[in-house]
């Protein structure tokens, strides 16, 4: 165990971040923090690395190891390029290197003892040089700025210019030639394309330390990560497994809870019908039976029901109208900016249904298309059809559909103003606006906020055709699966920009890469376009037809069994049920026939023709015994019936 975080308790206010919540790391684990926006993910990791006190707690490093963080957010003012910067990672090396080159100058002038002295350094010092791998010091810088997606152009850059994903991206650059024992990393995969991605991927699956990595990039975590930390209401809780491993076993963690909580509610309210009955039969065991079931109650240790998170999005997209067949007609189309070329005479079409996703390395100009698509950007040339009865609902990264200086409620109800006041705040409620929210500016408002109403006026416009400029930036895991869950049930038509290779997967039927200033086409998801990307492709197409031939095969006989036992089981249960229920009205009815007779000899007794007859008088008495007899042996039977 490397790191341990033990018994951590944070809260801001009122607001618990983490109670009593605990979690290790093994060394050379990859792991991921996941949960919700604000449920502290990135609180927990500023905890560890000391920036941010616990409330209550400990956390340990392991002794003699090293730690490293990137943050969201980067401040590079140092004055040094690119290259510089991500140098200074390995200062050590570079000293140990002038060491060595000022040895090598002074050895000319030395002899005798010294010169053996000043030997003995030089050997020891290219030994470590050399464990170090200090002659390759240098294309290990390289490889990382390219793999981070920097070219030796941008090099000489400074960093004080850089956008804040640049720098973002310098410090990871600088952080990973560090190579600390444990890294903790902040949504590493934001501002990467996909290749820079696939890169980082397969650096931290190779990477000797450990890793914990904070990310809402579902397809990384599957690929990188080996154990899932939750954190969600306060709690804290592993899983082994990859994101995919963890979304199975929570949904069935869930689903027991749920069902255990069920179950329990259900015993206890028949519990309470059984004590109700027994009371109501009105004998001095039925009621000491009753007050035994009564503190059986009392001692019964509550199952919590399982929270549900009510913070999240609802919404449904549905189109007005059917648009016709052909959705979008693109000819000879060709974009640039000055000498930058971002596509050249490219050609495609689109047809009503379909999911397309546009996939490309970072400044190909894919979202550039959707601007010309949407008239915002004009083309150079080439032109573009829209089909018969097709309407466009637009959401874009940068949010230019909306109008800065209004209000979140005036955003909507400027635009459809045929909304009641109560339909515009229930339809904001879905966005998780609420109470005075409403009344925010746009201008004020965070970039994951401004998304959740460009996303409120698209479900709110019933467009056909959908065209969507990264649409799960600032979105939590939870927020994105129900956009997937949303655009897998619209009926329309759907073409989007992503470099979210999850959502693609889930949601695309077919991908056009914007690779050389041209588009591939690929009709299928992100894996198949992973697959087809390979050049053993064909090899592997040939062999597995017949492999799931035959595998389909051999399982066909025992899954038909299983089915067939299952079903007699099925039937077995249900005769079962329904004869007890049988027997338990059966048993009701003769307890209500036997009590109404004993009520009746009771009447009797009392009148004077029967009490002055001994002999009536002992054969209702021994009718009034077999009947409490019989009653007692029913009450037992009905109890046992019942349960």
């Amino acid at each position: 165990m490397i790191l341990a975080c033990h018994n951590l308790n944070k809260a801001f206010g009122e607001q618990v971040i983490v109670k009593n919540g605990s979690f290790h790391i093994e060394e050379h684990e990859k792991a991921a923090l996941i949960g919700p926006n604000g449920a502290g993910k990135s609180t927990i990791l500023k905890m560890i690395m000391g920036e941010l006190p616990a409330d209550d707690g400990e956390i340990i490093l392991a002794k003699g190891k090293t730690i490293g963080y990137l943050s969201q957010h980067q401040e590079l003012m140092s004055g040094n390029t690119i290259f510089e910067e991500v140098q200074s990672a390995k200062a050590d090396i570079i000293r140990i290197e002038e060491q060595i080159r000022s040895i090598e100058l002074e050895l000319k002038h030395l002899s005798g003892e010294e010169l053996e002295k000043r030997l003995h350094t030089y050997h020891n010092l290219t030994a470590l040089f050399e464990r170090e791998n200090g002659y390759a010091y240098q294309s290990e810088i390289v490889g990382v700025l390219k793999g981070l997606g920097f070219t030796e152009d941008d090099f000489d850059k400074k960093t004080d210019t850089l956008s804040g994903g640049q720098k973002t991206r310098v410090s990871l650059g600088k952080l990973l030639l560090t190579k600390p024992d444990v890294l903790l990393l902040d949504e590493p995969t934001n501002h990467l394309d996909m290749n820079s991605i696939a890169w980082l991927e397969t650096y931290l699956m190779n990477y000797t330390g450990a890793v914990l990595i904070v990310s809402h990039d579902r397809y990384f975590l599957d690929r990188v990560v080996t154990k899932v930390v939750e954190v969600e209401h306060g709690g804290l809780m592993m899983f082994h497994g990859n994101y995919s491993d963890f979304a199975a076993k929570k949904k069935l963690v869930r689903e027991a809870k749920l069902k255990e909580y069920l179950k329990q509610q259900q015993e206890i309210k028949h519990q309470e019908a059984v004590i109700d009955k027994l009371r109501s039969f009105n004998r001095e065991k039925s009621i000491r039976r009753a007050e035994s079931r009564e503190k059986m109650l009392d001692k019964m240790v509550l199952i919590d029901k399982p929270i549900e998170d009510s913070a999240e999005l609802r919404f449904t997209l549905e189109p007005s109208c059917i648009s016709g067949n052909d959705v979008l007609k693109v000819e000879h189309l060709s974009k640039s900016f000055g000498s930058l070329k971002l596509f050249e005479d490219i050609n495609f079409e689109i047809k009503r249904g379909e999911h397309v996703a546009i996939i490309g390395d970072n400044g190909t100009g894919k979202t550039t298309l959707l601007k010309i698509l949407n008239e915002v950007e004009p083309a150079n040339s080439g032109s573009y059809t829209l089909g018969t009865n097709v309407h466009i609902g637009y959401y874009d990264q940068e949010h230019h559909v909306l109008h800065m200086e209004k209000t979140i409620f005036d955003e909507i109800s400027d635009e459809y103003p045929h909304l009641t006041n109560t339909e515009i705040r229930n339809m904001l409620a879905a966005f998780l606006f609420t109470g005075d929210d409403v009344y925010k500016q746009i201008k004020d408002l965070s970039g994951g906020e401004r998304g959740r109403v460009s996303l409120a006026k698209l479900m709110l416009s019933e467009a056909n055709f959908l065209i969507l400029d990264e649409p799960t930036n600032h979105l939590d895991i939870t927020s994105k699966e129900i956009l997937e869950k949303a655009l897998n049930d619209y009926t329309g038509t759907l073409l989007y920009v992503s470099h979210d290779r999850y959502f693609i997967n889930q949601t695309a039927s077919r991908i056009l890469d914007l690779v050389n200033h041209t588009f591939v086409n690929y009709i299928g998801n992100y894996d198949y376009y992973l697959e087809k990307k390979e050049i053993l492709t064909a090899a592997y197409s040939s062999a597995a037809p017949t492999a799931s031939v035959s595998s389909a095969v051999s399982n066909t006989p025992s899954e038909t069994s299983e089915t067939k036992l299952d079903w007699k089981a099925q039937k077995e249960a249900q005769a079962k049920e329904r004869k007890r229920q049988n027997d338990l009205k059966k048993t009701e009815e003769r307890i209500t026939v036997l009590e109404e007779r004993d009520a009746e000899i009771d009447e009797l007794m009392t009148q004077e023709d029967v009490y002055s007859n001994s002999v009536k008088c002992q054969d209702l008495a021994k009718e009034k015994a077999g009947i409490a007899a019989e009653l007692e042996t029913l009450y037992e039977k009905w109890e046992e019936l019942a349960e």
